[in-house]
């Protein structure tokens, strides 16, 4: 009869083992996939903030030598090519700033990248120097503050 409970016993004892290692795998298996998940969403945030912010600078730059070149006359050939230029940049903008919208569920970082995208976009409908220096300090800042908004996901 010893024999009997004996082997109960250990068959009980290797068969709770087998169980608990399962769920501990489980749970271990789980906590990394989170854990990958959470890196990767992080390293593609910082990517798409990184790029957009490029992005409206680079549009910004744009933007300004649109504004320099109608100065200069509205019906040159630099002007239609920094024009032409602005778009694309305007385009390529935008692009990113979907990214953007797609990666957080921030509305505080989603308002900041459209106020910076705003911003920029508004630099070329200056009437005088004064007014296009403003604008472009507007936009810096905007580009600023959406960085300064945003970084606190990519960490």
């Amino acid at each position: 009869m010893v024999a009997i409970w004996t082997s109960v016993v250990a068959v009980g004892g290797t068969l709770l083992g087998a169980v608990l290692t399962h769920l501990f795998q489980r749970l271990t298996a789980a906590r990394t996939e989170r854990f990958s998940r959470s890196e990767t969403l992080r390293q593609e945030r910082t990517s798409t903030y990184s790029s957009f912010a490029a992005a409206a600078e680079e549009y910004r730059h744009g933007q300004a030598g649109r504004w320099y070149r109608m100065r200069q006359s509205h019906v040159s050939e630099a002007f239609i090519e920094a024009r032409d230029e602005a778009h694309r940049l305007r385009t390529a903008t935008r692009q990113v700033l979907y990214r953007v919208k797609l990666l957080t569920d921030d509305p505080e970082v989603v308002g900041a990248a459209e106020e910076a995208y705003r911003r920029t976009r508004d630099v070329s409908t200056a009437q005088e120097q004064a007014e296009h220096d403003a604008l472009d300090a507007a936009a810096r800042e905007a580009i600023e503050a959406f960085v300064v908004r945003a970084a606190p996901l990519t960490r």
